[in-house]
């Protein structure tokens, strides 16, 4: 214990032993040891001498401090001290390496001893990264410091976190294989967000960096652990932009969980976490003060809102970003910053390019881009502001970059935007006492600085990518050269710009002038064969090409070369031969002659065999090291790729293949009129079905109103039967409790029920005429059918439908004939009982005002019995009337069958004509298709063959002659 104190307190007694020997004899204290105590002063000795003699403790005592680890759990104060020994021996941090490579004196003082950095750095490097394999090739010690994680004490929990740290930056793939596989492994150190001890927070935030480099797996792990909202929550807490150093690692460790990482991208997305990053944005109107951290902040804040947009992402996912961004008021934000004064250079440098692709391919933003004016006076868009940058040779490079990178953004698929910055250019919108963006352009194009050239250019010819009707537009340019001089077109002008090369002084490079407009004329000409025209209609424009191609200049003029050749490919390949000076064939001599085939393809080959050339395919964003170096753009290079090869196959094609293939084109496009025109008359036959279908549907329609119309009546029906029923039960009762009536009473009863049997044979009368409606509106319906099937449509009416409803009405009468029936037995019962009640009425009564009496009950009697007597004749003809009906059903059901039995030879007919049709086609192609084969074979073998349209006319000559000799 002596020894320990005087190793701790540093008090030296007697020979001083060795480092070596030091560190050997405390860890035979810390193995052999058995009090608690004792270990832990050894350990504590070993940390002491861990930072000053790092490689003899890692060798001696590495094993020792493990076991310490997993032995000594109960007592935090011996963990927390091999946890810090063990970080000493494998971290390589810059203040350790120097504690351990300065010499210590006799006297304690350190000595003026220095050792180069460099060499020192890679010393300690090598050294942790040794220990640091040593100790995870047991992977169980790993799970061992994950375990210690769960432990709540500071001096335990703060240095596991500090160790796992050092071991994720020697030996990190294979540390976070470990952990990845781990039960609970991520989980635990998720945990660490959570502690309410900052600096053990903090730590944590530095450690999940190192877990999510590079490994997806973890990455998607640590974002469903609830990552994202807890490292959203840190940065409010902190300040957003306004905060310190842990906002700056909580941006860090969200750039790792998103970058490249499309599901946490989506997750983070389909979180609504994007519109959390709107208040990060806001800034006041003072921005005089911006503090170094600030400004990393934002830049890290503007970062991640790119990696949800960039252009390296699915399209799908980067224009739902570019949505939510939208709505969310976002890019608003953005373009406030954008439009403020006081913000720093590289801040508004980085917002530029943010705006950039957020709104690069989405129509609603570019939109909403156009209409932001900056707060000037007058007021002035955004657009025009960012270009005037653009041209300003004072500006930074770095912005200016920027700014292209911008207006190629705003253009990318939006031929809205196209067409209004062309429109800037064109003699009826010219504005004199406003500055556009086209006069911006054209002030750039013709500038003494070579890069303002160059990006006005490449912006220009942005404008016209992919945009014919552009192309066209922009040939109507006219510029105003000099006074007294006619005006020339901007294409002449851009020529003539070319063609003066070195006489005219420029600042910068004078190959990225030319370089700059050979791809604005590239561009423009290209798939426009009425720009190729009025390009080849200049008479300098071919022999300066030819000129510039035929000569042997030096290696920075090659590219320049093979630019020239590209162009004139270009006016070969799209040349309608329009100018009989400059046709294909003569051009294509030409070259043969002035160049040769084998040197123009080389020359052409000089494009993408550039350095530069790879460098700007890669992304479309224009990074460039120094102006000087800004040659390529983007899009250029895959206009480059898709006509280099087409252009090699041009200039080697002679007239007949040529001649060859135009013919072949035109087969083609006979073939293709046939395909169009089978497939005009298939929709033909499609609408006219949709229109039967239609007509089916309203018949079914109407049919169904029809059957709820008789149930409507069914149902009245039976309510009559029902009032019926208990008139009658009423007259029952009364009968029986009255042995005598008198006989007004009687007659007065008889007449309101005959009253209610002519009102009900009234309504029978009506419901008769309303059946014979309906069966006249189906006899129309059947002719109907009747005219589209003899017509040969594809499509009918159900007809068991219609046989359904005829069996419907046949039923309906013949019911409607038996009620008849039953109000017929009804009448005659009573009457029978009014002559009943009559015989009591006059053998009761006596006198002479009786008598009369009864004569006049026998008179109304007789009434009644004539009214009775019509109804029986008007009941008679309901009857005649049914059969007619039951007749006219017969006809309607045979009918019916007729037209189904030639509806279905129709469709029959229909199916195999369609059938032929298409085993015509697939034998007309098979032997068009032979046909070529074995022309092919005969031309191969040297004999001649005749094309379809020389044996058409032969034919035609041969019948000719045959006419003239009969």
């Amino acid at each position: 214990m002596n020894f320990l104190r005087g190793v701790i307190s540093g008090q030296a007694a007697g020979p001083q032993p060795s480092g070596a020997e030091t560190i050997h004899k405390l860890c035979d204290r810390v193995a052999s040891s058995t009090l608690l105590e004792d270990r832990r002063d050894a350990v504590r000795a070993l940390k002491s001498l861990s930072k000053k003699y790092r490689l003899e403790v890692g060798t001696q005592a590495m094993d020792h401090l493990v076991n310490i680890l997993q032995t000594d759990r109960s007592d935090s104060e011996i963990l927390g001290y091999a946890l810090d020994t063990l970080y000493n021996i494998l971290c390589n941090d810059e203040e350790e390496e120097q504690d351990a490579v300065t010499p210590i004196s006799a006297s304690g003082k350190p000595k003026n001893v220095s050792m180069p950095d460099e060499t020192a750095q890679k010393q300690s490097d090598d050294l942790g990264a040794q220990f640091t394999e040593q100790f995870v090739q047991d992977p169980e010690h790993v799970t061992l410091l994950l375990a210690l994680l769960e432990e709540f004490d500071f001096h335990v929990r703060w240095p596991g976190v500090k160790l796992l740290t050092a071991l994720l930056k020697n030996q990190g793939v294979q540390v976070q294989g470990i952990i990845l596989v781990s039960p609970m492994g991520v989980s635990r150190l998720m945990d660490l967000l959570a502690d309410s001890r900052e600096v053990i927070r903090n730590d944590g935030l530095l450690l999940l960096q190192q877990l999510t480099k590079s490994n997806a797996a973890i990455q998607k792990i640590v974002a469903f652990e609830s990552a994202f909202e807890r490292l959203l929550d840190i940065i409010t807490e902190e300040g957003s932009s306004d905060g310190g150093i842990v906002v700056e690692d909580c941006l860090l460790l969200l750039l790792n969980l998103l970058k490249n990482n499309s599901s946490n991208q989506n997750f983070f997305k389909e979180g609504s976490y994007i519109q959390r990053m709107k208040p990060w944005f806001e800034i006041g109107d003072d921005n005089s003060g911006w503090s170094a951290q600030k400004v990393t902040n934002l830049h890290l804040m503007l970062q991640l809102v790119r990696v949800m947009v960039s252009p390296v992402n699915s399209p799908g996912a980067t224009a739902s970003c570019q949505k939510s961004m939208y709505q969310c008021g976002l890019l608003q934000q953005l373009c406030t910053i954008l439009m403020a004064t006081g913000v720093p250079a590289d801040i508004l440098t980085e917002t530029i390019n943010t705006v950039s692709e957020v709104i690069r391919g989405s129509q609603v933003n570019q939109d909403y881009f156009a209409s932001v004016n900056a707060p000037s006076n007058p007021p002035r868009p955004a657009i025009v502001v960012l270009l005037m940058s653009m041209v300003n040779e004072r500006q930074p490079f770095v912005l200016r970059c920027a700014v292209l990178y911008c207006f190629q953004c705003f253009l990318y698929k939006n031929q809205k935007g196209q067409g209004e910055i062309v429109a800037t250019l064109l003699p009826s919108t010219i504005d004199a006492n406003s500055i556009s963006a086209g006069q911006l352009l054209c002030g750039g194009l013709f500038s003494p600085d070579s890069l303002s050239n160059w990006c006005a250019a490449v912006a220009l010819a942005h404008s016209l990518q992919d945009n014919l009707t552009q192309k066209e537009q922009l040939l109507r340019v006219q510029l105003a050269t000099s006074l007294g001089k006619p005006p020339v077109s901007l294409l002449q002008q851009c020529t003539n710009i070319l063609s003066q090369g070195d006489k005219i002084v420029r600042r910068g490079s004078k190959v990225q002038t030319r370089v700059g407009l050979l791809m604005l004329l590239c561009t423009w000409i290209n798939n426009c064969p009425i720009a190729v025209t009025h390009f080849l209609h200049n008479q300098e424009n071919v022999p300066f090409l030819t000129a510039q191609i035929s000569e042997n200049l030096g290696e920075d003029e090659r590219l320049v070369q093979g630019l020239c050749a590209l162009l004139l490919g270009i006016c070969i390949y799209y040349n309608d031969n329009s100018l009989e000076n400059y046709t294909k064939e003569k051009l294509k001599q030409l070259i043969e002659k002035r160049i040769g085939k084998e040197n123009f393809v080389e020359k052409l080959g000089f494009i993408t065999k550039h350095e530069l050339y790879s460098r700007a395919a890669q992304k479309p964003q224009p990074v460039f090291p120094s102006p000087e170096q800004m040659l390529f753009d983007h899009e250029f290079t895959k206009l480059v790729k898709e006509l280099e090869g087409v252009i090699t196959k041009a200039v080697h094609k002679s007239s007949e293949e040529e001649k060859k293939e135009e013919e072949v084109k035109k087969t083609l496009e006979q073939h293709d009129n046939i395909v169009t025109q089978y497939k005009e008359l298939i929709r033909e036959q499609d609408s006219q079905i949709r229109e039967l279908k239609e007509q089916v549907e309203s018949v079914e329609s109407q049919n169904e109103q029809l059957q709820t119309s008789v149930s409507q009546q069914l149902s009245q029906i039976q309510q009559h039967k029902d009032q019926y029923n208990i008139l009658k039960l009423k007259l029952g009762k009364e009968s029986q409790s009255n042995g005598q009536v008198d006989v007004s009473q009687v007659n007065g009863l008889q007449t309101e029920e005959l009253t209610q049997l002519r009102e009900e044979v009234e309504e029978l009368r009506k419901q008769h005429v309303l059946f014979q409606t309906q069966l006249g509106d189906k006899d129309a319906l059947i002719s109907t059918l009747r005219t589209e099937t003899g017509g040969g449509s594809a499509g009918g009416s159900d007809d068991t439908e219609l046989l359904s409803e005829l069996e419907a009405l046949r039923s309906q009468v013949q019911a409607q004939s038996a009620e008849i029936n039953q109000m017929k037995t009804e009448r005659q019962e009573l009457l029978a009982r009014a002559e009943a009640g009559s015989s009591d009425g006059v053998s009761s009564s006596v006198g002479s005002l009786e008598a009369a009496k009864m004569a006049e009950v026998e008179s109304r009697l007789a009434a009644q019995s004539a009214e009775m007597e019509r109804l029986k004749e008007e009941a008679k003809g309901l009857s005649e009337s049914r059969a007619e009906l039951e007749q006219q059903l017969a006809a309607a059901t045979s009918t019916v069958a007729i037209l189904q039995t030639e509806r279905a030879k129709l469709q029959t007919e229909v199916q195999e004509s369609k059938k032929e049709q298409d085993d015509l086609l697939m034998l007309l192609a098979d032997q068009d298709q032979k046909i070529h084969s074995l022309k092919l074979k005969l031309k191969g073998l040297g004999e001649p063959v005749d094309d379809e349209d020389e044996l058409d006319a032969r034919d035609q000559t041969d019948e000719e002659e045959d006419e003239d000799e009969d």
